[in-house]
């Protein structure tokens, strides 16, 4: 009796008739299959590439993938550029009165900073450059600086400090002067960020101002300390 597997012309003619099942595929043909498919898996599409690797392959591409290549590369570029422009800071910088003009008033187009006037024994002063470092993290998009005040401006009176200056592209938009601006040292970092982000500098996901909820909370007790002293007194009438 004839094998059915047999590769012979008989039996291929009887394939093709229906009379004999499809030849069975050998191991050797699925191992090459399976060999093939890890392969197929490895092929990176030009979405899935950095722009170093689309350089490498550019040679790879035809003319319309090409078109499409360079648009994608454009719109990764310009991502490149916004991460790297939004994480350019994350510091206080200390400047002197030499580094202002540069640092501050030409530091760049499309750039806010901040900057702390402040002086070394004022402990409001030393509140604020310790909340500035934590702003700093936090909006690395922003510019925060800060310097002695007299280095930038000779014979500043200490009763303005601290003072707080906003400004962008150059020009000052917003100052905060003197401790009562502040609330004195009972001022926190989510208020300060609450003021500055008031001023346009920096996108707060505050949503509403912290000192508000703290006033809110004094009023509350000042209103039911009064009613209580009302019933006290109504008692002893």
């Amino acid at each position: 009796m004839q094998d059915p597997n047999a590769d012979t012309e008989w039996n291929d003619i009887l394939r093709k008739k229906g009379i004999l099942p499809p030849k069975e595929q050998g191991k050797d043909a699925e191992e090459n299959d399976e060999q093939i498919l890890p392969q197929q898996s490895i092929v990176k599409t030009y979405e899935d590439m950095t722009l170093e690797e689309l350089e490498e392959n550019e040679d790879n591409f035809n003319e319309e993938d090409e078109r499409a290549i360079e648009m994608y590369r454009q719109q990764r570029l310009a991502q490149w550029q916004a991460t790297q422009l939004k994480n350019k800071f994350g510091e206080v910088l200390e400047i002197s009165g030499q580094d202002y003009v540069q640092e501050v008033t030409k530091a760049g187009k499309d750039l806010w900073v901040v900057l702390h006037l402040y002086k070394q024994g004022i402990p409001l002063c030393a509140l604020i450059n310790q909340h500035f470092t934590g702003l700093a993290r936090k909006f690395q998009d922003v510019k925060f600086v800060k310097a002695i005040s007299t280095t930038c401006i000779p014979n500043y009176p200490d009763r303005n400090l601290p003072s707080v200056f906003v400004y962008f592209d150059g020009d000052i938009r917003a100052q905060f002067i003197g401790p009562l601006v502040f609330g004195g040292m009972n001022l926190t970092k989510d208020e300060l960020e609450w003021k500055l982000s008031e001023s346009g500098a920096i996108k707060t996901e505050l949503e509403e101002n912290p000192r508000k909820q703290i006033e809110d909370q004094l009023m509350s007790k000042v209103r039911c300390s009064a009613l209580g002293k009302e019933d006290s007194d109504s008692e002893d009438d």
